[in-house]
């Protein structure tokens, strides 16, 4: 489908009017369910891969659940509204301009009990069945349950490290049931690939049915851009990223540029790159993969499930994540309660969102007790440069995901976070500072008593520490202004000779002796 023939089509965009289904009745009264013995999508097939398949046409013989299904209906809406949309149609934003969330058919998920799902997903973990294999698509019925297989574009990301944090939990908080769940040990090195499998495959459909997209769009601080151009080049999509100039690492940088993505790089902040991409995808067929589509955080929610999984499916007491656009803290609580709506858990954790003290609106909004109506701010500079925004599309969904899990917000300032990185990174850790963010906020709230030393608690690290290792060298090299680096830990220059090497070592041996 040539581009110019999309540019100048009256109708590549459908209007709210054209996307609006009829009203109906809701799938709680219509759906029929059938035998909980129905045979499980991950039992593998009678026989072996036949020699002359890949996975790919072995999953075509693989027997599905049937009668699931999900659509976009606005966010938070009454329970009187009708407003829904199929996942099928182009369309972000509800007709009041509100936010859109993508809303399973829970009557037809309820006939498969919470045990059923436990031994379902756990069946999966660890395949190389296609797509289960897949952190994300091994939750398949609770993503997008009406995808074909075929169109799914995955890198069999998820199923990241739930890393136990013995020696600084013990060392430092008094904690002995300290955990970090590393996202970031995934395809492109941040969890941003949880949601863009998701949404790169709903368009890989969607061009397979001849939908008006020529390409996928995104604004980003690297890693949403990373992981968007690494899934349209496996697509074989293209792909287009606006970037702030000069506002992110090189490492991140470099990412969409070595996956063939066309890259514009702007005067401007993220918020500014925000703005643009929204006006250019609403003129050219281009589709938006920002945070603002909620297909994004039904990937990014499958981590909250994982974790569940990764402690035998009990439920942690706190679970604590970076925040700066915000639709990451609603995702894991989404993720959470699914699972105890479903019947997997009985509860759900409390969630807390933490923020760079230099772009904090949602901290400030919290202080404030949600009374007063949410102002955005100029977020200014933070080496948490992911997290980097003051007018954060989610604010709605972060403040509905805390206010329903009794959550809190808590802030980091720049020396704070680094020393926190810098910290982790000493007991083994290889942390990038969004994830000392996060850890600040546990050491608040554990020193104020919020978070007691037996509470099972997780801190979500959203990205690689590989993609953040300029704020590491400087740091170490105390080459921050106005920051004391107070646990930096710079190479000794010696002499290649071995009376330097052995005087630098004993000295070294003598001044560490208490701490071994």
């Amino acid at each position: 489908m040539a581009f110019f023939s999309l540019l100048h089509s009256a109708t590549y965009f459908p209007s709210h009017s054209e996307t609006l289904f009829r009203p109906h009745s809701t799938a709680s009264s219509t759906v029929r369910c059938t035998s909980q013995t129905t045979p499980s999508p991950a039992a593998p097939p009678q026989k072996h891969r036949r020699s002359d398949e890949n996975i790919r046409d072995e999953a075509r013989r693989r027997p599905q659940l049937q009668n699931l299904s999900a659509r976009y209906v606005p966010f938070d809406a009454p329970p009187l509204s009708t407003e829904s949309y199929s996942l099928d149609e182009i369309v972000y934003r509800s007709q009041s301009g509100g936010l859109l969330d993508v809303q399973h058919d829970f009557a037809a998920l309820k006939c498969y009990d919470g045990a059923f799902w436990r031994n379902l997903f756990d069946s999966r973990v660890g395949k190389t069945t296609w797509p289960y294999g897949s952190g994300v698509w091994s939750k398949k019925e609770w993503v997008l349950p009406e995808i074909d297989d075929d169109d799914i574009i995955s890198a069999f990301e998820g199923n990241s490290n739930l890393f136990w944090a013995e020696r600084f939990g013990k060392q430092y908080l008094q904690m002995n049931d300290l955990w970090v769940k590393h996202c970031g040990i995934s395809h492109t090195g941040s969890f941003k690939d949880l949601g863009m499998t998701v949404l790169v495959s709903q368009v890989n459909r969607l061009r397979k049915m001849n939908k008006p997209v020529v390409g996928v769009g995104c604004a980003s601080t690297g890693d949403t851009s990373a992981a968007l151009s690494a899934y349209c080049a496996a697509a074989g999509i293209p792909s287009i990223v606006f970037l702030p100039a000069d506002k992110i690492s090189t490492a991140q940088l470099v990412q969409p540029i070595a996956n063939g993505a066309f890259v514009l790089s702007l005067d401007t902040d993220f918020d500014g790159c925000m703005h643009l991409i929204r006006e250019v995808t609403a003129e050219l067929p281009i589709y938006l993969a920002n945070s603002l589509n909620s297909l994004r955080l039904e990937g990014q929610k499958t981590a909250a499930i994982e974790i569940l999984q990764q402690f035998n499916w009990e439920v942690p007491d706190w679970v604590i994540v970076p925040g700066g656009n915000l639709g990451n803290i609603y995702a894991f609580y989404k993720g959470f309660h699914m699972c105890k709506e479903l019947g997997l858990v009985d509860r759900i954790p409390r969630l807390v969102c933490a923020q760079a003290a230099n772009a904090n609106p949602l901290y400030l909004h919290y202080k404030s007790g949600f009374d007063q109506d949410f102002n955005p701010m100029k977020a200014d500079t933070t080496f948490a440069s992911a997290i980097q925004i003051g007018d954060p599309v989610s604010i709605d969904r972060a403040v509905y995901a805390l206010k329903k899990s009794n959550g809190i917000v808590e802030e980091a300032t720049e020396e704070e976070l680094m020393d926190a990185m810098a910290l982790a990174d000493s007991t083994g850790m290889f942390i990038c500072p969004h994830t000392g963010v996060a850890l600040t906020a546990l050491m608040k709230l554990r020193k104020a008593g919020v978070i007691e030393a037996n509470d099972r608690t997780v801190v979500v690290s959203t990205a690689h520490g590989l993609k953040f290792t300029q704020s590491k060298i400087e740091y170490h090299s105390k080459n921050i202004q106005e920051m004391a680096c107070r646990l930096a830990n710079p190479p000794v220059k010696v002499k290649a000779e071995f009376g330097s090497v052995m005087d630098v070592l004993k000295e070294y041996l003598k001044n560490n002796e208490s701490k071994w």
